[in-house]
């Protein structure tokens, strides 16, 4: 989609003119133009004379927009995700349009026990009837169907998960996770302290992204899923720490495989 492809040249250089842009994706100015006046109007571009800059904004995109941004890269975090998870274990999910698409990868598996304050994510595993499916009372967070606050966080402490899943707004230059507001953190981090093994996922639209609120690393987590390799300096903080698995690399699917047999044992054993 070139929208996304835009989006990421405007990540790179803050600034770019109609005619760069038109000559970058060899198209008229004219298609160009109608793509910016797109992102204009969706709050991620401004205008400005002879092209146009890359608003940094506190407020996230309307969720059904990041629903749909790199839909194919997420589907495919979702698809790697679900290969690491064994049937009949237990597993927290987070907010957000990437781990939505974990719950539809996971909506195959039998016996999940989830908790989750993503409807979204709720509703996918509700098709299958036999996973359990535990939600937390509270506020709707209204326009995003999602529920944010004390309820959710403790609704999260009152497990100790297999798997902890979750997003992120974005990951700056030296690895801080960042949110849009407080309660979007408040809820990461109620989720990271209550499972056995953390697993981010994120697609590439994340890195260099901005939001205000500070919550955690990229280091953190046991587990980062994400669809593009990492810049040689994120890559060297997560050395030894964090495994990556990129679902763009030709042999992600038999390391997945080999990990979901891991802990497929260990929690049959009761670890």
């Amino acid at each position: 989609m070139r929208h996304n492809e835009i989006i990421a040249l405007f990540r790179q250089h803050g600034f770019m003119t109609m005619e760069a842009l038109a000559e970058h994706f060899a198209v008229t100015t004219q298609t160009i133009r109608r793509d910016i006046n797109a992102l204009c109007d969706a709050d991620i571009l401004r205008r400005r004379h002879g092209g146009a800059e890359l608003i940094l904004s506190a407020r996230n995109q309307p969720y059904d927009m990041r629903r749909i941004n790199n839909l194919e890269q997420k589907a495919e975090i979702g698809a790697a995700v679900a290969r690491l998870i064994p049937n009949s274990c237990s597993v927290l999910i987070g907010i957000g349009t990437t781990p939505e698409q974990v719950a539809l990868a996971l909506a195959k598996h039998d016996h999940l026990t989830v908790i989750t304050n993503n409807l979204r994510a709720a509703l996918a595993l509700s098709t299958n009837q036999n996973n359990q499916v535990i939600v937390p009372g509270g506020t709707l967070r209204f326009p995003n169907p999602e529920i944010l606050g004390n309820d959710a966080d403790k609704l999260f402490r009152n497990f100790r998960a297999d798997f902890g899943i979750y997003g992120v707004g974005g990951v700056d230059t030296d690895g801080t996770l960042l949110d849009f507001d407080r309660m979007e953190s408040s809820s990461r981090q109620a989720l990271r302290e209550s499972c056995r093994t953390q697993i981010l996922v994120t697609d590439n639209s994340k890195f260099g992204r901005q939001a205000p609120v500070r919550g955690g690393h990229l280091s953190d987590p046991d587990i980062l899923v994400t669809d593009s390799p990492l810049t040689p300096n994120l890559a060297a903080m997560l050395a030894g720490n964090t495994r990556v698995v990129v679902t763009s690399q030709s042999d992600s699917d038999t390391e997945e495989r080999e990990f979901a047999m891991t802990n497929d044992a260990a929690i049959a054993a009761g670890k």
